[in-house]
């Protein structure tokens, strides 16, 4: 109960954290003195600042906004009074961040904790949330006549209705996978308890010899790397001349508690290797893990390594994290209490709901997808139409309970994998034993896995790696099709034996390319593939591989 009041935070967590920033604090005269003269300082500009406005003197402002923040780009924030209530805000923001940094003896996690925290306040009670105090929303309203707050207020009530009854984001029925998305033509050619494994039709007449096998993250449905045909990857390398297969997820529930990361690799991954061997013998293959199914895919790749397993000619890690020591913000939560309070949580109905993972996600970005959106939907009345990504991003999957603690507790919160402690069937694997090429994808802005936290694998592997650091975020980066204008990437390739170039000499010096990174891995596989042949037929029937249906199969329609 106490769970689901909190959204899955634990307040024993929550409250060692800021117990042990308010004792350092208080036991930090030098920092309460270094607090009060920046008070006093701050104080002082914005006085010196409205006295200048009163006399109109006023030529700049005491403190400009991040470059990230555009709650106050509109002329009318430099109205008075607008421009002493926002300037304050800001000032009493950058108070903050240094009366929740730089305490000695506080842990460095309790310390963003904090921080984090005071930041989402700060964020509710920004004076562009509020009629009264957003002169832009003022202005606005009177150009409507109030009708924009109207509309708003239907616009609430509808996500309210919504909300309420369990239904998707209004708008995303334009968006069904099989009809306006994931349309690429192929056939599932095998089902199993976790997966439905997908083989596209090829869409010419002659193809690579070695097929590429994608392996999506389930916190998601696979159908973000299939969306509208402009934008799907799939569609995209199977006109390059790929036999492309998809793993699609099944939705688990109740009665998949007990799914763990070992039957993720086993039923998943080396399932469809499986069934692929079948339908093209003899090839190795090229396998490309996105997110989740990308650290899933390091897993596996290390354990065939450890193996003598060769069936891989290639790995690509597309925004997938192998070291999470410093995984971003999502794992500042991440500790023992918390990891213990959600199990709790989740013990009651075997799995986490889609809703609360969709909800941490929102989280890290409350300006841009919280409070810009309620801003932009409840007072301005400004419903924009509803974009594939976007009603991707609405169709949320469930976590089954053990396979999520075990992801939490020994990849997240110990870095087995990372350290080579992290056992398949019952021994540690080592992602330095991996030798095929890797290519990697970062991306710039990503708040999920972080493109410094993901450029680590050059130090995991002892292998050759072409890293690409991609504009855009997790989601918008990776789906980034040809013709893209506002597309662009860095690209560079590290070989085993060349020295170590860290994430900033590698920004400064990694050759900048306009366009999208989709050309570049192309090419990067083409180096990687033999000469153009036959298709292969769909399926395998005599290994027990028949086609059971089209595409996108089954278990992306579940709910």
């Amino acid at each position: 109960m106490l769970a689901h009041f909190t959204g899955g935070l634990s307040p024993a967590a929550l409250g060692a954290a800021f117990a042990d920033w308010s004792v350092h604090l208080a036991s930090a005269p030098g920092k309460q003195q270094e607090l009060l003269q920046k008070a006093s300082r701050k104080m002082s500009r914005l006085a010196g600042y409205m006295v200048n406005c009163a006399l109109g003197r006023a030529d700049s402002e005491c403190i400009e906004p991040l470059p990230q923040d555009k709650r106050f780009a509109h002329p009318a924030w430099r109205r008075w009074p607008y421009n002493i209530l926002y300037q304050s805000f800001l000032l009493n923001q950058q108070w903050w961040h240094n009366a929740t940094t730089g305490i000695r003896g506080t842990s460095r996690q309790h310390e963003q904790m904090v921080e984090f925290g005071s930041r989402q306040l700060l964020d509710m009670f920004s004076p562009s949330n509020f009629l009264l105090t957003n002169p832009e929303l003022q202005e606005y309203t009177r150009e409507c006549g109030g009708f924009n707050l109207a509309k708003g207020y239907l616009n609430f009530l509808d996500d309210a209705v919504g909300i309420a009854t369990g239904g998707k984001m209004r708008g995303a029925e334009r968006f069904r996978p099989g009809r306006e998305v994931a349309i690429t033509p192929g056939k599932v050619i095998l089902r199993n308890r976790l997966i439905e494994l997908i083989q596209y039709a090829p869409a010419g007449d002659l193809v690579r010899p070695e097929p590429i096998l994608i392996v999506p993250a389930w916190i998601m449905k696979y159908y973000i790397l299939d969306l509208s045909p402009p934008v799907s990857l799939v569609k995209y390398l199977t006109e390059q001349g790929y036999t492309v297969f998809m793993i699609s997820w099944k939705n688990p529930d109740s009665d998949d508690r007990d799914l763990g990361l070992e039957d993720y690799r086993k039923l998943g991954v080396m399932a469809a290797l499986d069934a692929i061997a079948a339908v093209v013998p003899d090839r190795q293959v090229h396998m490309a893990g996105y997110c989740l199914g990308g650290t899933l895919s390091a897993i596996a790749a290390s354990a065939m390594a450890r193996d003598g397993d060769d069936r891989l000619k290639s790995l690509t890690l597309i925004a997938a994290q192998t070291d999470f020591h410093e995984a971003g913000e999502l794992t500042l939560f991440l500790n023992e209490s918390e990891i213990a309070f959600l199990e709790d949580m989740m013990w009651e109905k075997g799995y986490l709901d889609s809703k609360q993972m969709a909800g941490a996600f929102q989280i890290l970005r409350s300006n841009d997808l919280i409070w810009s959106r309620m801003q932009r939907e409840y007072l301005f009345g400004q419903r924009g139409p509803i974009t594939d990504i976007m009603a991707w991003n609405a169709d949320g999957t469930r976590m089954p309970y053990r396979m999520h603690s075990e992801y939490l507790r020994n990849i997240c919160l110990n870095n087995d994998l990372a350290e080579g402690r992290f056992k398949t069937d019952g021994r540690p694997v080592a992602l330095s034993d991996i030798r095929a090429p890797i290519f990697a994808v970062g991306t710039t802005q990503d708040h999920v896995a972080p493109w410094r936290s993901v450029y680590k694998i050059h130090l995991l592997t002892d292998t050759d790696v072409t890293f690409t650091l991609v504009s855009g975020g997790h989601n918008v980066g990776v789906v980034a099709e040809p013709g893209n204008p506002k597309a662009h990437f860095q690209i560079a390739t590290r070989l085993h034996h060349d020295r170590y170039v860290d994430p900033d000499a590698y920004q400064t010096t990694a050759p900048r390319c306009q366009g999208s990174w989709w050309l570049a891995w192309r090419d990067w596989l083409d180096a990687r593939s033999g000469e153009l042949r036959a298709p292969p037929a769909m399926g395998a029937p005599a290994a027990g591989y028949a086609p059971l249906c089209d595409a996108p199969g089954t278990y992306v329609l579940m709910q």
